[in-house]
Formats: structure tokens, sequence, C-alpha cells
């Protein structure tokens, strides 16, 4: 023990002195009127992949490629360095007699993590190695710390979660999954677009946190003198949308729920929520099956998709399931034939299904599906026809009311999507709500409050309208093959590092 002490305290040591080398590196530039932070513009007219995946155009033009100092190998009168760019590597041949004595005698001082700017041109090494011959080299910005490379790499889960700017340089999985989360968003808004969708923003800070189960974060806005809340989902003000006659909206954007962080949760994530007139939750189904294979398609090139060694096939149909027939299937319980709250929990009793003393049938139903259900849902799979308990906002079905128009999707037994044919009934809508206070009274956090004004927009009148919201971090997290929602988010909550 005492020897792993003296270890490290040893290397703290050197890299400390590595640390104050570079200060000096930056006084002694500054002094010399060198001073690299002064620089204010470079002008790059190539990237490392375009450069090597069209050799036939480039080789022996002249380039100016610029990027981070990845790696040096310094050789008498010539030298070796490579250089990463937003798109990848390339070597650059720097030659003392090239770039003159004093640029050459500066460039060797320059450290791994310094950027620079080369002017040069294009050419094949006798290894075969694409590179860019150096006749200008520039130090465009200091580095002062140290790439966690030159330490066997940046593998401390937390750290790159904290350094995220660390990470991207040097994990280049993590920036080919943020570049392939772009792509997915891109992706999705160009579908939603061909349908006929607008996309539109609606307000973070609320005075009713409604449209989910979830607990709010709560503000106060001192010029208002007023407490407001962050909003949880997007779907209140999006249906006002539908009464205004719009018909197709869409957000794409960050809610905030108040609730556990683990591999799924984040308190702050991206949720895209639409809307469409003249159509119900079959309708929903529809959109978000041809949507899924899309975008599959466009980022993936297969609509067949592998997270965690397991297959999934988007280009098949997707299969659909009422709630009550997967728990009948998984669980084997029937709730058709269960008639009474009394038979529900002595099922619950009987099956070890914990339940609280203010659930109802509906209640119970769903905590079956979640103990039970939910892990074999891997492909793609619509569960339908909820309990009305469970869902204020939704349509009650004609023709049994105790459950309703909705669905949610499931892939990998994750829900990815929650669906309804929207509750239009102004009348209707308030003694749900009304339940949801009672809800709240009697200890459920989560529920929501009665919304006096999205009260008067459904008395203005709704048409008919499907609804949906995608968890679009989780969404990513399937595309990408990431293990947590933490790496599909540039910069995930984090408790103080000081706490």
């Amino acid at each position: 023990m005492e020897e792993q002490n003296q270890n490290k305290e040893q290397s703290t040591q050197d890299i400390n002195e590595l640390l104050k080398v570079r200060r000096t590196k930056l006084s002694d530039l500054v002094e010399k009127g060198k001073n690299p932070f002064v620089i204010t513009k470079f002008d790059v007219t190539a990237h490392s992949d375009e450069i090597k995946n069209n050799l036939d155009k480039y080789e022996d033009q002249e380039v100016t490629i610029a990027g981070r100092l990845m790696s040096k190998r310094v050789m008498g009168k010539a030298s070796f360095c490579h250089i990463q760019d937003k798109n990848g590597l390339i070597q650059s041949y720097v030659q003392r007699d090239l770039v003159g004595e004093e640029d050459y005698k500066d460039f060797k001082k320059y450290d791994v993590g310094d950027i620079v700017g080369i002017r040069g041109k294009v050419f094949v090494t006798k290894t075969g190695e694409t590179s860019v011959k150096a006749e200008e080299i520039s130090l465009l910005s200091k580095s002062l710390q140290i790439l966690p490379e030159k330490y066997h790499g940046l593998t401390n889960t937390d750290l790159r979660y904290r350094q995220r700017y660390v990470d991207l340089i040097v994990n280049p999985e993590v920036k080919d999954t943020f570049v392939k989360r772009s792509q997915i968003i891109s992706s999705i808004r160009r579908y939603l677009d061909t349908q006929g969708f607008i996309e539109v923003e609606t307000p973070m800070l609320v005075s009713n946190a409604g449209g989910a189960a979830a607990r709010p974060f709560v503000t106060h806005s001192n010029a208002l003198d007023e407490d407001f809340k962050l909003r949880i989902s997007l779907e209140l003000y999006l249906k006002r949308l539908i009464v205004g006659g719009l018909e197709r909206v869409y957000e794409i954007g960050r809610v905030f729920r108040n609730e556990g962080v683990d591999t799924r949760h984040n308190p702050e994530f991206t949720l895209m929520e639409l809307y469409q007139a003249y159509t119900d939750y079959n309708g929903m189904m529809e959109l978000t099956e041809n949507m899924y294979r899309y975008v599959a398609k466009e980022v993936l090139g297969t609509t067949k998709i592998t997270y965690n060694g397991v297959e999934m096939d988007l280009g098949k149909p997707f299969e659909r399931i009422t709630m009550v027939d997967s728990v009948k299937k998984y669980a084997g319980v029937d709730f058709n034939e269960i008639n009474t709250l009394e038979d529900a929990r002595k099922i619950a009793d009987e099956k070890h299904v914990e339940y609280e003393k203010r659930h109802k049938k509906g209640d119970i139903l769903n905590l079956f599906f979640e103990e039970y259900v939910e892990e074999h849902l891997i492909q793609p799979t619509f569960v339908m026809d909820h309990p009305i308990e469970i869902s204020p906002l939704t349509k009650k079905k004609p023709d049994n009311p105790d459950y309703v128009e909705r669905f949610e999707f499931f892939m990998n037994g994750w829900e990815m999507a929650n669906a309804y044919s929207e509750l239009n009934d102004p009348l209707d809508q308030r003694e749900r709500f009304a339940a949801q206070e009672e809800m709240f009274a009697a200890g459920d956090e989560e529920a929501n409050h009665t919304d006096e004004d999205f009260l008067n927009a459904l008395e203005i009148g709704m048409p008919p309208t499907g609804g949906i919201g995608f968890g679009i971090d989780r969404m990513c997290m399937l595309l990408t093959d990431s293990s947590a929602i933490r790496d599909v988010l540039l910069f995930p909550t984090m408790k103080s590092i000081d706490k």
C-alpha cells in the first residue's frame, strides 16, 4: 500500500511538472510575440476524410487543414504528426527545409493536444498513408492540459460524462454516437415534413405541469413574483394548437422530471410529441411503424438493428396486443374475469404484486403488466387498450368504457412511445382532472392538476385527434447500441463533484 501511495504521489508530481512546462512554453511564445491566442481566423480548405476518400482529386494539390495534434514523431530535420479534425485523423510530414528553420524549431516544442494549422500538398508515403507535406505550420491554440490518452486513455465512466469535451477527443466512437444522434433527429424531421407536419415550440416554464405522470421541478420568477414549473410534457400546449386549427404539429424538445437517475432515466431528456387531427391511435400506430423504418434505413441503411447482441427487425409488421391479453399471456391472469377491486387485490396478493391502498383495478392491471410483461417485449410491439385509471387524457373505448384507446410502443423491453386517441370531450376531461386531484390529495405526487385554460380550449372545440410521445434518447440508444442514456446525452445530469 505504501508503495502504491508513493507511486501515486510521484505520478502527481510528474503531471504537475508537465503542466508547468506547458505554461512556460506559452509564456515564451508570448514574450516572442507569437501568442497563439491572438489568432482570430484560419481558413480550412479540406478535412481529413475528404482528402483520404478523394485522393485522385487531392493528390499533389495544395490544401490547408487544421485540428488537434494527437501524435508527433520528431526525427532530426523531418518529423511526422497526426492531426485530428472533426472527421478523423490525417498525417502530416513536417520538414525543416520546407517550413523554415524557426518554424520547425517551434514545431518541435508543440505538445499533444495543441491546435495547429497546416498548409501543404497532399501526397502518399512509401507505406501508403495519405499525408500532407507541410509548407507552413502554425500554432492556433496552446493546450495547457494533458490529454488522458497519454495515460492509457479516458476510461473512467464518471469522468467521461463530466468532461465530455475530452471524451470526444480521445474516444472516436463517442463522437460517432453523437453524429448519429444528430442524423436520427434530422431524419425524423424529414419524415414528418413529408407527412405535412409543422414543427412548433411551446413553453418550458409553465404554471401547470400536466400531460404526464411525473413530479416537476419548481422555480420562481422574480419579475412576476410567481412560482413556475419546468414542463414534464409537451402535450397540453400542442393540443391547444390543434384547437387553433394547425391540424398536424410536432415538437422536439427537452422536458424535465424530478425523478431518479438510472441507465434509462435522466431528469432532463428529449421528448418528441406530435398531434394529428382527424385520426386516432390506429393512425398513430401506422405513423410510428413507418417512421421507425424510415429512420433506420436512412441512418443505418437497414431495418434490422442489433442491441446488446439481440437483433430486432423493424421490417416486419409490428405485433399488436392488448394489455389485458399480454397479462393473460405472460402472467396467466385474465383481468376480463376480474370484476371487482377486491378480486384484483386478491390475485395481486397471490402473485406477490405490490400495490398501494389508493390503487384501483386498472392500476393493479398495470402493475401486473410492469411486473410480468415488459421484459418479454423485445421485438417491436404495440400494447393497446389501457385501463382508464392510468390514462386521464385519453378517449374511452366505445364498447368498453373501463378501457381507453391508448397504446405504448415497446422494443427491447423498453417503452419507446405512448399514444392516444385524444380525449376531446371537455366535460369528461373535467371529471378526469377531478379524479387526478383526488389522487394527488391521497399522496400521488405525480398526478395531474386541473388546467382551466386547457379545458377552455376543449370547450372551444378540438377535432378527433391522434397524439403520440416518443422518447428520443431511448431511440438513439437502440440505434447506436448504447448501454445507458448518459451515452447518448452530451451533458447528462451529474451530481456536483464537491457534494
